[in-house]
């Protein structure tokens, strides 16, 4: 299987080599040259797999030059020896006869991102062996709250690789935040950025771009990827989860054999919903797949119209990990959607580079409709989300599984669809103890990390261990910088 660009499909890589540069060098996504198409019995095969067994029947199609015996390995380490609290790693909740809630948050961190996170350092390791590399791999990553500690701790004292983490200066949770400054390994790096997650982003963007610091970092036996969800080995594992919803759902008599399924998913960059994209065009029956978020809605106005424009009002909200104008994996969408014009996507990437805005012809925005529903969520409607379902099914849940769970009820009143729908909770609640408590009614907040056990006494819900681990580590990381300062702060990193 082979990866190319979607911005020129003559630029093309093999699996290790797409892994291991994250981004193509003309600024590209890389994405498989072709999708797999699942056999018709894969859901029954995998239905009485374990969650392990499943990573690997899915992932293999895809990594050629990756032996299935490679990838049994690597299923194991990164989901099994205990690193998650459930035994099946991704547990689907039921909430009523038609609804259910896949958590993906029981990992080291507490948030989807262990989903791939703990795979990645497997895959890019290997590649690197695959490839012959010889420099070391500095891992940049730009996080809206998640992705960069569960980078970190994926990448925590992994040989021949560092990584430096920039998050957005009071962007994300005070949870997140200590998640990220505490982190132990010899080989991290953290940084706030002054801005948003948008200016990190574009920042880590830039940096990739820079052949006067490629060349330098050469120079020094270091070369760069990204953990972010723009490297196909952050993409590839999430796939996996949605194919296990299913066969779990059907294991338990939920759904019948080819029965339909909906999706709701709280995202921002648009790598979570994307990966359910790929799992039903790969032959898992998902029907509609319902893009939920909050006040940053930009997303939503472009299902909806057609039109992509960063241009407006950014907002901090109590789901920061979804404050997001430009997201990047929505590109991988339009390759799909245009038939793979590379040209096409080429050109609506540099309107938005230039401009901010672009707007698809009416052939993708049909395709568009046809696939995705769409809606939004501020944070008012948040808190009464998070009130309601503790409420009415003693179900706690976090800011953005509220963002999802409002937008579902929309979709569902407007439309009057019943199809079973599978709505994605992508972080414990515990790290987001404020809002959360807000939301319950419960005024006079504990400082610092005494909020978890707060939220648990009040509850009778655990502190996640991962967090409660907490109360006993020491900041190593306050470094403060603005975007114009990233490459100087990368070059003393790797110096």
């Amino acid at each position: 299987m082979n990866y190319l660009s979607t911005r020129n499909r003559d630029l093309r890589m093999n699996a290790p080599q797409a892994i291991a540069q994250g981004l193509a060098p003309d600024g590209g996504l890389l994405t498989p040259a072709v999708l797999p198409r699942l056999p018709a019995s894969a859901v029954e095969t995998m239905k009485e797999m374990s969650y392990q067994q499943r990573v690997v029947y899915i992932m293999n199609s895809f990594l050629e030059g990756f032996a299935a015996s490679e990838l049994t390995v690597y299923a194991n380490e990164a989901y099994g020896g205990g690193k998650f609290d459930a035994e099946d790693v991704a547990p689907v909740r039921k909430l009523d006869d038609r609804t259910y809630c896949l958590e993906l948050w029981h990992g080291p961190t507490c948030a989807f991102k262990d989903m791939a996170l703990q795979m990645l350092p497997h895959l890019l390791t290997a590649s690197l062996e695959k490839n012959d590399e010889k420099k070391t791999v500095c891992i940049l990553v730009a996080t809206s709250g998640d992705t960069g500690k569960a980078a970190l701790e994926g990448f925590r004292n992994v040989d021949k690789t560092k990584i430096l983490v920039f998050y957005p200066k009071d962007g994300v949770s005070d949870i997140q935040e200590l998640q990220m400054v505490t982190q132990e390994g010899g080989n991290v790096g953290v940084s706030a950025v002054a801005g948003n997650f948008d200016d990190a982003q574009t920042g880590v963007k830039r940096l990739f771009s820079s052949r006067e610091l490629a060349g330098t970092l050469a120079e020094r036996g270091y070369f760069l990827s990204s953990a972010n969800s723009i490297n196909w080995g952050r993409v590839l594992p999430q796939i996996v989860y949605y194919a296990s919803a299913y066969c779990d759902l059907l294991k338990s008599g939920a759904i019948t054999k080819g029965e339909q399924i909906n999706v709701c998913v709280p995202t921002g960059n648009f790598g979570n919903i994307l990966a359910a994209y790929y799992a039903k065009e790969m032959g898992i029956p998902i029907n509609r797949l319902i893009c939920a978020s909050n006040q940053n809605n930009v997303l939503t106005d472009f299902i909806n119209t057609g039109a992509y424009d960063r241009n407006r009002t950014f907002y901090n909200t109590m789901s920061p990990s979804m404050d997001i104008l430009i997201s990047s994996n929505l590109e991988r969408m339009l390759f799909e959607l245009s038939g793979r014009n590379d040209k096409q996507v080429r050109e609506y990437m540099a309107q938005l580079s230039e401009y901010g805005s672009y707007r698809v012809d009416s052939a993708i925005r049909t395709k568009l409709k046809r696939l995705f529903s769409a809606g939004c969520c501020d944070d008012s409607q948040t808190l009464l989300m998070i009130g309601r379902m503790w409420k009415e099914k003693e179900y706690l849940i976090d800011p953005h599984t509220a963002v999802a769970f409002h937008v579902l009820d929309e979709y569902r009143a407007e439309t009057g669809d019943g199809t079973p729908t599978v709505v994605v909770s992508t972080a414990s609640p515990f790290k987001f103890c404020s809002s959360v408590l807000t939301a319950l009614g419960v005024k006079g907040h504990k400082p610092g990390v005494e909020i978890l056990d707060q939220l648990s006494q009040y509850t009778g819900v655990p502190v996640p261990m991962p967090l409660a681990r907490l109360k006993n580590k020491q900041r190593r990381f306050s470094g403060s910088i603005e975007p114009a300062g990233m490459m100087d702060c990368v070059l003393d990193f790797l110096k």
